[in-house]
């Protein structure tokens, strides 16, 4: 049983270094193809585009997302603004006069209403694809604000080369100085497009359409096979399966499409848990196909490493619960996690690139600030994302739910989430971890300081959830008007 359990936590952490190597590897392509950038082909004759937005009580931010897509410097003629509405709150009667007095200004709009919501956000985008004839369409979430110059900066790639397929923007944020949560999520962000996507994509390597602040070719789209629901993440399963088809992808970094930050954890915790579910069941649905089509080697093996972000967690909670009984036995002696640590330098040093990236060193170093809690904030979320991860491989159906905008305080919305009974589970785990690191204290202290950060990343989750759940029992009655579960629902 011994030699099991070790071999299961050297599988474990030789998993772990493996990915860790890809994330090394994207941070030497950013390096050395940093000064690269994609010269914009010329706009001559301007297509016709639809712009779709869906929508699920979004009572918050539905009227400012349509008037800055109504704004968006591009002929009238040639435009359609497609609200796919799925909501059932005061979202839609708000929409309805927004679009009337877009309507009154000679602004084309579609306010499209389903009867249910069958496949969430994909089914949406799909029945929207139905009802318009456009060959190119951008797609926004509730909380992004598109500049006016969007159509005019992205179309011509589009329009220049046949084969590209898809154009993604860079994300920006709208609220990255609310809190300590935003700031940790804006590093997150940050290097996903500025680092992770651009070495992707200037080395040949697949890439993911973001789910919003893009556009699609219409032809690309359904040649890959349309929008599909049997995955949370439908963004991605379509932007692999388009490129599997033979369309390329083309992330352009200096667009930047600003977009809100999940301010409460609770909110942060519930999307995380869903990418994490969606990008397991892409992984599962797409790891074959991408083994047998005809992509060059690198840009298979970068494929499955990327469909395998949130792997990383559920073994690294493995090892932690590995880790007592194997300090307890003598299993660990001999072990060394040297390399592991030396590699693992990889991700803090992404953080910085991006931040030298887009902003000067004051600016850089301040973001950087915000690491610390970062790191405690994804490595207590963990269990949450393991328990993802476990449902994807377990073939579960989890209900697609959206991410709540707030833009203004959170405390005071409608939207806003309780802490779910995951929380319990993690402040039990949180004790399991001080445990662990006593025992390594005592009996093989190089790994005391690991065990510790897992342990203060548990108490940070733990302590955050407790407190938002704290101000969410004292606030107003009349200010939860509207229970968060209407938000959450599936259906």
């Amino acid at each position: 049983m011994l030699t099991l359990l070790q071999a299961i936590y050297a599988l474990c952490a030789l998993s772990l270094g493996l990915y860790t190597a890809g994330q090394a590897l994207l941070l030497w392509r950013y390096w050395r193809t940093r000064r690269l950038k994609a010269a914009t082909p010329p706009l001559e004759d301007l297509p016709h585009v639809t712009v779709q937005l869906p929508l699920y009580n979004e009572a918050n931010v539905a009227c400012q997302l349509i008037d800055a897509v109504a704004a968006v410097d591009y002929p009238r003629d040639k435009l359609l603004i497609q609200v796919l509405d799925d909501s059932k709150d005061l979202t839609v009667q708000l929409v309805a006069l927004k679009l009337a007095a877009l309507e009154a200004r000679g602004i084309r709009a579609q306010h499209i209403r389903r009867a249910d919501r069958a496949g969430f956000k994909a089914g949406a985008l799909a029945e929207g694809l139905r009802q318009c004839d456009s060959e190119y369409i951008a797609i926004f979430d509730a909380d992004f604000l598109p500049p006016s110059d969007f159509l005019r900066r992205t179309l011509p790639y589009l329009l220049n080369d046949p084969s590209i397929g898809i154009v993604q923007s860079r994300w920006g944020h709208r609220n990255a100085e609310e809190n300590s949560l935003t700031r940790a999520q804006r590093l997150s962000i940050d290097t996903h497009f500025v680092v992770e996507q651009a070495a992707r994509n200037r080395s040949g390597w697949l890439i993911p359409f973001n789910g919003a602040g893009g556009v699609w070719r219409r032809s690309c789209l359904e040649a890959a096979g349309g929008w599909s629901s049997d995955t949370l993440t439908e963004d991605l399963d379509l932007s692999y399966r388009a490129q599997l088809a033979g369309w390329r992808s083309q992330f352009l970094p200096e667009v930047e499409v600003r977009g809100e930050i999940p301010p409460q954890l609770a909110a942060y915790k519930q999307q995380q848990a869903r990418w994490a579910t969606g990008s397991t069941q892409c992984l599962l649905k797409l790891a074959r196909p991408i083994v047998s089509s005809r992509l060059g080697v690198s840009q298979k093996i970068m494929a499955i490493q990327h469909l395998c972000q949130y792997l990383p967690q559920p073994l690294m909670l493995l090892m932690l619960l590995l880790t007592p009984p194997l300090l307890l036995a003598g299993g660990l002696k001999g072990l060394s996690l040297a390399p592991l640590g030396i590699i693992g330098l990889a991700p803090p040093l992404m953080y910085v690139a991006s931040q030298m990236r887009l902003y000067d060193s004051r600016g850089a170093l301040r973001a950087m600030t915000a690491f610390p809690a970062l790191l405690l904030i994804g490595a207590g979320l963990s269990l949450s994302n393991s328990l993802a991860v476990a449902a994807a491989l377990l073939g579960a159906k989890p209900p697609f739910r959206r991410t709540p905008k707030f833009e203004r305080d959170w405390k005071r919305s409608r939207y806003a989430l309780s802490a779910d009974v995951t929380l319990w589970l993690e402040l039990a785990l949180m004790g399991y971890a001080f445990w662990a690191a006593a025992l390594a204290w005592d009996l093989q202290r190089e790994l005391c300081v690991y065990l510790l950060i897992y342990a203060l990343s548990l108490a940070t989750v733990g302590g955050w959830s407790l407190r938002e759940s704290w101000i969410l029992r004292r606030r107003p009655s009349a200010t939860a008007s509207q229970p968060a579960a209407e938000f959450a629902e599936s259906s």
